[in-house]
């Protein structure tokens, strides 16, 4: 049974929109990491700022750890498309994401990037679009597992 597609848009919600995004249609924007380029996929603006995905690219790799950090927000969904990130989690955890291999991050976990490819590709998707980044002091007694 197909829903009934006006169940998905009332008054007390914002009309949610259709997006299709192109490599020549999908701008490059503004992000968190200056030694990235972050094309944003036209999410934010169709779903009324409830998600934001963009593709953030580096061709140089990272020259610094991003320093210990939380999102202010729901979560965060990271696919990558092409090499590679090493990550610490606030639990000790440390992994390296790669190619192919997706990381689900929920808001308020503190993490730290300190490594990536020279080149990198990832999908990141955030609820919602504006999500805030906190610094923060690595958790105490941190040591990678």
């Amino acid at each position: 049974m197909t829903p009934d597609a006006t169940a998905l848009t009332t008054e007390a919600q914002p009309v949610r929109k259709f997006a299709h995004a192109t490599l020549t249609s999908a701008p490059l924007v503004a992000g968190r990491r200056a030694f990235c380029q972050h094309r944003d996929l036209g999410v934010t603006a169709a779903s009324d700022g409830r998600m934001r995905a963009q593709v953030t690219s580096g061709a140089d790799g990272m020259t610094k750890p991003t320093g210990w950090h939380y999102h202010v927000c729901e979560s965060e969904f990271v696919y990558a498309l092409s090499g590679w990130v090493d990550l610490e989690f606030e639990d000790g955890q440390t992994l390296r994401l790669q190619a192919g291999e997706s990381l689900y991050i929920p808001g308020g976990m503190r993490h730290n990037e300190t490594r990536t490819s020279d080149a990198l590709e990832i999908l990141e998707i955030s609820v919602p679009a504006d999500m805030g980044t906190v610094p923060c002091d690595p958790p105490q007694g941190w040591k990678p597992a």
